[in-house]
C-alpha cells in the first residue's frame, strides 16, 4: 500500500510539473533567441511585434490563437509550408530550409505574445 502511495504521489508531481512548465512565460534568454531566429529567417521583413506590416503583428497572431490547443501545430505548419487566406490575400511564403527546432522556437515566442525581454 505504501509503495502505491509513493508511486501515485510521484505521478501527481510529475504531471503537475508538466502543466506548470507549459504555462511558464518565454524566458528573456529564449526571447532573445527567438527574436534572433526570426530576424535571421526574414520573419521581421513582413511581421512586426506590435503592428501590422505586410502580415499581421506577432501580438495579433498570439491574440487570434489564444486558447487554441492546436495553435502551435497550425502555425508550425504555416511557417514551414506557407499559405494564404487567413489574414488576407497576401500569401505567407514557405520556409522549407528553416529547421523544425527554429520554427518551434519562433512559434512558441509568437504565441507567448512575442515578449521583447
Amino acid at each position: 500500500m505504501t509503495m502505491l502511495r509513493v508511486m501515485s504521489g510521484a505521478v501527481l508531481v510529475a504531471a503537475s510539473f508538466g502543466v506548470f512548465a507549459a504555462e511558464q512565460p518565454v524566458s528573456s534568454a529564449s526571447s532573445a533567441d527567438a527574436m534572433a531566429v526570426a530576424r535571421s529567417n526574414a520573419c521581421m521583413g513582413c511581421h512586426a511585434i506590435d503592428r501590422k506590416l505586410v502580415g499581421p503583428s506577432f501580438q495579433q497572431v498570439a491574440e487570434k490563437y489564444k486558447g487554441d490547443a492546436q495553435a502551435g501545430a497550425k502555425l508550425e505548419k504555416k511557417v514551414k509550408n506557407g499559405g494564404a487566406g487567413v489574414w488576407g490575400p497576401i500569401p505567407m511564403p514557405s520556409h522549407p530550409k528553416m529547421t523544425d527546432a527554429d520554427i518551434r522556437t519562433v512559434v512558441a515566442w509568437v504565441l507567448a505574445g512575442a515578449p521583447q525581454k
